[in-house]
Parts: structure tokens; sequence; C-alpha cells
């Protein structure tokens, strides 16, 4: 039986296979097949395209409305009833729908119309070396290239952010955020009795007593424990036995 199993996508594993032990430790290794269909499978959700979108009819269809007549002796409900009709026809009427992607399509600020090339040419060379039509000494050189021209861009564009930090502060800490964010999704675990912890403390020790029951104390002479500090969260750290 397994012990963890966590995916992001239903359908995204396949073919799990148990292979044995690792020399002495009491749990089995896993192998499995990461299906190419399911982690290229994207959401076909349509949503609001507003770049392509007539502000200017649709202030004109809602502005021309004789709203005193069609709001007259209704109450609060009936009233949002019937401007939400009149909204939603002229939405349909301005504003286009387009296909919305799961991928995340949101290009780092150092990515321009050339650097882009550069990268969808390395895919290229990639794809044809794989194939057999690239050689791979084409096939490194065009990497190289392209490796050299996202370093350039990048110290460009945080050069530029360092040296206009006092004009324009917002894109700084935009930049910084997003090269400071983590995921935090660790769910609600149980511990050794059934019962379900939420604390980050306790999730903590008992993933570490998890993985710490992995070896046996034949096979290594390190255990890990989490220890408590003065005035800080729990930190995992290694102790001779």
């Amino acid at each position: 039986m397994l012990d963890l199993v966590l995916t992001n996508k239903e359908g995204l594993v396949g073919d799990v296979k148990l292979k044995g032990s690792l020399g002495c430790s009491d749990h089995e290794m896993v192998e499995f097949r990461i299906l190419r269909a399911a982690r290229r499978a994207r959401s076909k959700l349509p949503t609001l395209d507003f770049r392509r979108a007539d502000f200017g009819l649709f202030r004109d269809l809602l502005g021309r409305l004789p709203w005193d007549e069609a709001l007259e002796g209704r109450g609060a409900q009936d009233s949002w009833l019937v401007f939400k009709g009149h909204l939603l026809q002229a939405r349909d009427r301005c504003i286009p729908t387009k296909r919305k992607s799961s991928k995340n399509t949101k290009r780092p600020p150092w990515m321009n119309k050339e650097l882009l090339g550069k990268v969808k040419h390395k895919k290229e060379a990639y794809r044809g070396w794989k194939q057999g039509q690239v050689a791979w000494e084409e096939y490194r050189e065009t990497v190289r290239a392209a490796r050299d021209q996202v370093r350039k861009a990048k110290a460009l564009i945080e050069i530029s952010l360092a040296r206009d930090v006092k004009d324009n502060k917002k894109s700084f800490y935009r930049y910084v955020s997003d090269k400071r964010r983590m995921r935090e999704n660790v769910g609600p675990l149980r511990n050794e009795t059934g019962d379900l912890v939420a604390q980050d403390m306790e999730k903590a020790e008992v993933l570490n007593d998890f993985f710490a029951s992995v070896f046996t104390g034949k096979c290594l002479s390190h255990t890990a424990q989490v220890t408590e500090g003065k005035g800080r969260a729990g930190r995992m750290q290694n102790r001779p036995l």
C-alpha cells in the first residue's frame, strides 16, 4: 500500500508500479509515467475579451434606455433583475469572448519580441535534434545564443528597475514580489492517532515523522527532528543518534 501520492491534476500519472525496496529502507520505490496528454490539456472556458470590446456602443446602448419607465414601481430585487438583463444583453453585443487557457501565459517583463523569437527557435532546434534533423553542434550553439540573450535581458531589466526605483516603485516591488512568490498549499494532515492537524508546526511534525520512518537505524546514523527555536517556528535539523 502506498503511503503518500500527490498530484495536482486528475489523470496526470499512470502505470504506477512498485519496484522493491532500496537498501535498508522499509518503503518501496515507485515507478510511474506522466501522461503527456493530461499535462498539455487546457481549459476551454470562454472569457470576455475586453481588448476587442466596443465600449462606445456599450455606453450608448445603456444610456438611451428609458430607465425611469423601466424601473418605475419596482422593488430593489425586481429593479436589479431588469438592470442585469439589459446589462447582459449589451455585454453580449459589445464584448466578444475568447478561449481562456489554463496555462499561465503572462510573459515576464524581460521577454520582448526578439527574445521570444530566440526562445521559439531554440525549441524548434530541440525538436529537430530529437528527430535527427539538426546536428548536435548546431543545437548547442542555438541553446547558448538563446541563453546568453535571456541573461542579458534579465540583467538589463533589473538594472532599469533599480535605476528608476524612485520614480517607479510599483514596478520594482511587483518584480521583487514575483521573485519571492511561494506556493503554500499543504492541506490538513492526519497524525498517528488519526486526528487532522492544520497548524504549520503540527504538519511539520507529521511530515518529519513520516520521512524519518523511511530509513531504519541500521542504514543511517542521522535522523530528522523538529525542534523549537526561541521566538521562531520549528525547523528541521539533523542530529546524530
